[in-house]
Order: structure tokens, then sequence, then C-alpha cells
């Protein structure tokens, strides 16, 4: 039987490296060959990585769950008189970062909108953690945090980024995308900035040389369309930036939130990321974020078209909060095994993709 059957027009146009259309990303995911799918995300990802999956060292610390927004997607916000309701000092951001190991080379900052914290409170964050470890990467804030940022500050998005690069932002995370088209994303989280507000945040920060992440969120109540024109208004900003550096499709789970749906399959999770391959032509690397996927779907996606597995992460709070029943930290050494089990090259990374290591040898050996 032919793989690419129900899809064949369209896997000849992607392996001659022509651009898809919107049609033809609802064809994809219209389509029920599975596999068909996944050997041609997997064909366009060998074509760029051969059998190289990427991973990096990384720590994860939320300042506060406390936010003024309460999208009805999320289980990790609070009010802040809330039970379980917290707010880090300073201090405690530090010590949770000094209790990293070495190897550890990024801190990966998010939170919730909390409505007392002033814009010093987060430049005074990245400035402590900085001078202490200097050499480390500082990931952090999506544009939903930037953008509230400047609301409280009354200045540009454009100055925000500037005051934050200064006190030791290097990258920022793509989270806040959500999934773009205006009529689901008021059903989810209408408080929440539109994507034309996302994608400008991201736009700046390109101009400023920031390299940044995207996410969609999927799995609740969006469409197949509504999906593709998410994948294809990235698609379009990079076009013009070319500031992304990983898409992260996120897995949506359903726990303790107002959302009444059941989490996404392992069938539509290797779907999505195999036809994010595909359609993304011009993003270098798809990222398999396995906190949310688990660590079998998470591996078996190194064959739809992934290739990386994002990193130890450490303490993650948000997905867990929503149900997540993966680990909160996973050890390097069991993250190089399931790239290995899959038949692929290992390689640990920095934050914006410099090689620190490949492993070749095998495990046992």
């Amino acid at each position: 039987m032919d793989i690419f059957a129900g899809i064949e027009t369209i896997a000849t146009r992607a392996l001659r490296g022509e651009r898809l259309s919107f049609e033809d990303g609802v064809a994809l995911f219209r389509s029920s060959n599975l596999l068909g799918i996944g050997k041609l995300a997997d064909t366009l990802n060998q074509r760029r990585h051969g059998g190289r999956v990427y991973f990096n060292q990384n720590r994860h610390i939320n300042p506060t769950n406390v936010c003024v927004n309460r999208c009805k997607f999320c289980a990790f916000s609070k009010n802040p008189d809330e039970a379980g309701a917290y707010t880090m000092q300073i201090e405690d951001a530090l010590r949770a970062a000094q209790a990293c190991p070495d190897s550890v080379r990024e801190f990966h900052i998010v939170g919730g909108l909390h409505p007392d914290l002033p814009f010093t409170y987060y430049t005074e964050l990245l400035r402590t953690l900085k001078s202490h470890f200097p050499a480390r990467h500082i990931k952090a804030f999506t544009a939903v945090e930037i953008d509230y940022f400047a609301t409280i500050t009354g200045e540009s998005p454009r100055w925000v980024l500037e005051q934050l690069m200064a006190a030791g932002l290097g990258s920022m995370p793509g989270g806040g995308a959500e999934i773009f088209a205006h009529d689901t994303r008021q059903i989810i989280c209408q408080e929440k900035i539109d994507a034309e507000r996302w994608l400008e945040i991201h736009r700046v920060a390109h101009e400023l040389g920031l390299k940044t992440n995207a996410t969609m969120l999927y799995g609740h109540v969006e469409t197949i369309e509504d999906r593709v024109d998410h994948l294809l208004r990235l698609r379009e900003l990079q076009n013009q930036t070319h500031g992304f550096q990983a898409f992260i499709p996120l897995a949506f789970h359903a726990e303790n939130t107002e959302i009444a749906t059941r989490n996404a399959s392992g069938i539509d999770d290797l779907k999505v990321l195999a036809i994010s391959r595909i359609l993304l032509d011009n993003f270098d690397h798809i990222k398999a974020y396995w906190v949310m996927l688990g660590e079998n779907v998470a591996q078996i996606s190194l064959s739809f078209g992934v290739n990386d597995l994002d990193g130890t992460v450490v303490e993650e709070k948000i997905t867990h909060a929503a149900g997540a029943t993966s680990p909160e930290a996973m050890a390097k050494d069991h993250l190089i095994h399931l790239i290995q089990a899959a038949g692929k090259i290992p390689v640990e990374r920095t934050t914006t993709y410099e090689v620190v290591d490949t492993i070749t040898t095998l495990e046992g050996s």
C-alpha cells in the first residue's frame, strides 16, 4: 500500500519543497492516514536534522500564580486570597536557582499577572539571577506578561523588552499564544491579549534581536481550521522576521479547568506534531513537550517530525495543576535513553541551539 495514500499530491509537493496552503493543512488534519503524515513529516525532518534530537538542561521558575486573568483553560492561576496562591520573594527565586546542579544552562521564567507587583520586581529578579549565574541563559516572560508590564508602566512593549534585556533577558518563551482564532479565543481566554497583539510583541522582540519560541494550545474547543490558521499566521511572521527558534504544540489538560472536554488523544498529538513540521517550512525546530505529552508519546513523536524533547525542566507546575501525570523533572540520562531507544542521536544544546555535546556512545556499550 502506498504510504501516502489519500495525501499523495500534498506529499509530492511538500517533498519538492513547495509551500503548502491552508486547504492542504485542513486536508492533512482530516486525513486518517496517520502513518503517511508521519512519514512525510519524518522525511522533512531528516532532511534538516538527520537523526539528531536536541535537548537542554533547564530549570523552571514560576514567580507567582496570582493572576488578574482567570482564563477558563488555566488551572494554575489563583486570586490573591485564594488557597494555594503564592508569590516568591526575590530571595526565594534565588534559592530555587541555587538548588540547581551546575549543569543547568537555562532558567525558564513565566508566571501570573500579579495585580500588585511593580515592574521593578521583574527587572530585579533577572538582575539578581544574572549576577549570581552570569553564564546561565534566562528565557523569560510570555508576550502576555510583556503586554501586562507595558500596561502597568504605561510604556510600550519595546521599552519593556529593552529594560528586561538590560537586566539579563536572553530570549522569550512562546506561551500565551493558545489559539489565535478570535471566536475560540473568546471562549477559552477572553481576558487575554488577542492574536494580533501576541504576534506584534514577538515581532518587536525579533526586531530587538531576541529569539523567541511559539506555541499552540490544542485539544480543547478549537476546530481543525483554527489549528491551520494558527500555524500559517506563525509561518507568515517567521517569513518577515526569522526570529522564531522552535514551535511547541501544547496538549490541553482539562482537569481543574472550566473547559469541559477530554484531553487530546495520542493520535491527535502525533498528527498535530507531524502536520506542524509539514506546514512550518521556515521553522528549524519542532519540539515535543514531554511534560504535556507524556514520555511515550513524546518518544514516538521523534519518528513524526519532531527533533527536540525540551529538557530536564525541573519542577514544572503549570501543566501539573491541570492534572498532568508526567514527572515534574527528568534526568539527563533518562532523556538520552528515550532518544537513543528511538534510534536517534541525542544532542545537548544551549537555549539558542549551540551544540554542547553530541552523545554518540550507545547505552550499555
